[in-house]
């Protein structure tokens, strides 16, 4: 159930390859692939692959192969038969579970039933494959054109540039996470680009990085429900259709609009109180630097 043995090019296994016979020139070119696990032997010379070319693979990908780093193998790695098998195991446990349930609770005679139940289940999910196939495009072309992370490191500049007092401050960033949330679905791409401004920015007036982390996360959440780009948007859209027929995306985020406002006030008028009064966000988790 463990994955292969893992190769990896350091620095040392660079110098052995060089020592074995290896061209400088060719282990130049495989700094991008160095430093990182590979787990079996056709995995390592795919990565090489993606650096050399054919001929040069072809030369020296054993020299290479014997002078990289072997780690152990792993049970949860990517090439471990345990991952590469996660997704019949995890059909295997919710099916066995819900047969005997089923057989218990004489709601199955026999296996027409579990099928006849089965189809009944994924009979919904025709109108979600072809609202997801249109959203993933969409998701992806937004993505490549570099629009969400243009409004998100402009718009934090733009709150950078107003020199705002701490609290001020802290609610503008709440404010811009909301929106940058709705045209970047991803968490930690948000973070990543708002991280190395907000942090800095912050820490300047003497507010400590986890506020700004923890104004960030209530800014992030509270538009979640009401972004097409969150990428479990088009199932929520299915779920609600199974009990009102004609909704679509208008109608889930005109209905959850009033409770993505209500939360947002909520959160942040928690954490003003908690700032007030002092309570501690954490272990060790000040807001400001003394």
């Amino acid at each position: 159930m463990r994955s292969p043995v893992g190769y990896k090019l350091t620095s040392v296994s660079i110098e052995k390859a060089e020592s074995a016979g290896v061209p400088a020139d060719v282990l130049a070119k495989t700094k991008s692939v160095q430093d990182n696990v590979f787990f079996g032997k056709t995995a390592f010379d795919n990565a090489l692959n993606t650096a050399l070319s054919e001929e040069e693979v072809e030369e020296h990908s054993e020299a290479m192969l014997a002078s990289a780093e072997q780690d152990p193998p792993q049970l949860t790695a990517s090439a471990s038969p345990l991952m590469q098998s996660i997704v019949p195991l995890i059909f295997l446990l919710f099916i066995l579970p819900g047969i005997a349930y089923g057989y218990a609770a004489k709601s199955v005679d026999n296996h027409r039933d579990i099928i006849e139940g089965m189809s009944k289940s994924m009979s919904t999910m025709g109108y979600y494959i072809v609202l997801a196939f249109f959203a993933a495009l969409f998701i992806a072309a937004f993505g490549q054109s570099n629009i969400g992370a243009l409004l998100a490191i402009k718009g934090a500049n733009f709150l950078r540039d107003l020199a705002m007092p701490g609290q001020v401050t802290v609610v503008g960033i709440i404010l811009l996470s909301c929106l940058v949330n709705l045209v970047v679905g991803s968490a930690s791409a948000k973070w990543a680009l708002l991280a190395p401004i907000f942090v800095p920015m912050l820490m300047q007036l003497g507010i400590s990085p986890e506020v700004t982390q923890a104004a960030y996360r209530i800014g992030d959440s509270s538009t979640n429900i009401i972004t097409p780009l969150m990428p479990y948007f088009p199932l929520v859209v299915v779920f609600a259709k199974k009990y009102v027929r004609n909704t679509g995306i208008g109608t889930l985020v005109s209905l959850m609009l009033p409770y993505s406002i209500a939360f947002l006030i909520t959160w942040v008028v928690f954490l003003l109180i908690f700032w007030a009064l002092g309570i501690p966000l954490g272990l060790e988790a000040p807001y400001t630097y003394p």
